[in-house]
């Protein structure tokens, strides 16, 4: 994991233009996940001060990053932050500029859930276009066609109505290739490949007609080599001979004998037939010879049989009927066959960050979460929480979201109470934004900044808290008990006791 993450720096330094050779000579600012465990607080430490010999470093979370980028004179320091990314969603409480950390809730659903979850409505929909419905197609379409329903049972009610599916429903144009479709192809291309596909058929049928010709002698051997055992008077291997052809007498030898001398006398003649019209065609190479002779002929027919038994292989063209290009049309539009309907999957995807029990998670919503963080407060400080709730985080950017949590707040706040709920003004990148304008304020103070003296003496895992950090929870190991004289009794006794053997 150390020799991943190292890869990633180097990445980062690489891009920005430091070199990470020997030393990074800069100070970091390095965001953490909410309630970050000690011990990956600790292996980052170490990676940076180790590694790198960075001067400090600090820690931060992202979206309290982009609470204070966002925050206004007139907005207070407190406030309920929705931070909803790409695995995870969580309610974080911030009273008097500092993070609640104990009260602090997350929701193991974000927009990768929501893009699996559309990605599967969609396969089940268009089971014709499962490999073309990708992820990073769901995501695309989350992006750009999905939406928050203020009320999710009402506008299902409206999607049951065609002339508003008709007004709602977006389509999504999947890639297709033009290449298959027979009324490309020009008629010099086309009568190209139909003589070759006439060659291939003949091929085939003299591959048949010998292996035909071969069985056939084969056969034919066995049979007059048993006929000569009757005429030399061997009659008990004659019999025996019978028994193994499931023959009862010489006169079904004799006529099995006869139709099999003229099936091998008609296959040679086809044959050569065969190799005459070969030669003919190669011979006779003008434009104006039809492809097939008149069906009178024996070849002609072979064929019309050999066509007919390969059509599946060879469905797209029509040797034995030639027709103009313009008369060939598609049996459907394929354009349109490579297009999604996208109707209620609109709303349905999104959904879920209210409701986990669309996709079968056992979890609460953010309605449910809002009001269980708010009621572990006393009235007074709920009436200070709500009036700067604040929402970021890319997983937020779906039209309809600010409205559908003042509703959900609206039901869950008291009788004629107010409320205020704020969008960050870019929910990707205000985290960085608040990053860069904190690193700058405090390049000069030491509030925040661990300093590599901090890090030898304190160890990895510590962290200086600020106003968008954290909060620090030092490890505590447990005191041991002092050993009394009664526990120390026994031990005392039996080892005196085994001192001496002898007593």
């Amino acid at each position: 994991q150390l020799e991943l993450q190292e890869l990633l720096l180097d990445h980062v330094f690489q891009r920005l233009g430091v070199a990470s050779q020997g030393c990074v000579d800069h100070p970091i600012v390095l965001t953490e996940a909410v309630c970050n465990p000690l011990y990956s607080r600790q292996m980052m430490s170490e990676l940076l001060f180790e590694c790198y010999q960075v001067p400090k470093v600090s820690y931060g979370v992202d979206s309290l990053y982009s609470f204070y980028h966002n925050r206004r004179q007139n907005w207070p320091c407190s406030g309920l932050v929705i931070s909803s990314g790409y695995q995870c969603t969580h309610i974080l409480p911030v009273l008097e500029g500092r993070l609640d950390a104990k009260n602090c809730k997350r929701i193991n659903l974000g927009g990768c859930q929501a893009a699996v979850y559309l990605q599967r409505l969609l396969q089940l929909k268009y089971p014709g276009h499962f490999a073309a419905i990708t992820l990073s197609r769901m995501e695309e379409i989350l992006h750009e066609h999905s939406y928050i329903a203020e009320d999710y049972i009402e506008e299902l009610q409206k999607w049951r109505s065609p002339e508003y599916y008709e007004n709602n429903m977006h389509k999504m144009q999947l890639p297709f290739s033009n290449k298959l479709l027979g009324s490309t192809l020009t008629s010099e291309e086309k009568q190209e490949r139909r003589q070759q596909q006439l060659r291939r058929l003949q091929e085939l049928n003299a591959r048949r007609r010998e292996e035909k010709l071969q069985l056939d002698q084969e056969r034919l051997d066995r049979l007059l080599y048993v006929q000569e055992l009757l005429e030399d008077g061997q009659m008990d291997q004659f019999h025996k001979a019978l028994v193994e052809l499931n023959m009862d007498s010489a006169e079904e030898l004799q006529s099995y004998i006869n139709k099999l001398s003229l099936s091998v006398e008609q296959t040679k003649q086809k044959i050569l037939q065969a190799e005459v019209n070969i030669e003919v065609d190669v011979v006779d190479s003008k434009p104006e010879t039809p492809d097939l002779d008149p069906l009178g002929s024996e070849q002609s027919l072979e064929d019309v049989e050999s066509i007919n038994e390969f059509e599946p292989l060879f469905a797209e063209e029509q040797p034995e009927v030639e027709k103009p290009v313009a008369a060939v049309q598609p049996v459907f539009n394929l354009a349109e066959y490579h297009q999604l309907f996208l109707g209620t999957e609109r709303i349905r995807a999104p959904e879920i960050v209210f409701q986990p029990s669309l996709i079968g998670e056992d979890q609460a919503g953010i309605a449910e979460t809002m009001q269980y963080v708010l009621e572990r407060y006393p009235k007074e400080q709920q009436a200070i929480l709500v009036q700067n709730v604040f929402l970021t985080g890319g997983n937020t950017m779906y039209p309809g979201l600010k409205a559908r949590v003042q509703k959900e707040l609206l039901e869950i706040r008291p009788f004629q109470s107010s409320f205020q709920v704020h969008l960050a003004s870019s929910p990707v990148l205000d985290a960085w934004y608040g990053a860069r304008d904190w690193a700058v304020e405090y390049m000069t103070r030491e509030e925040g900044w661990i300093t590599r003296k901090d890090y030898e003496e304190k160890g990895g895992e510590y962290l200086k808290e600020h106003c968008a950090s954290n909060v620090y929870v030092p490890i505590r190991l447990p005191k041991q008990a002092p050993r009394t004289t009664e526990a120390l009794a026994p031990s005392r006794v039996l080892t005196s006791s085994t001192g001496n053997p002898c007593e």
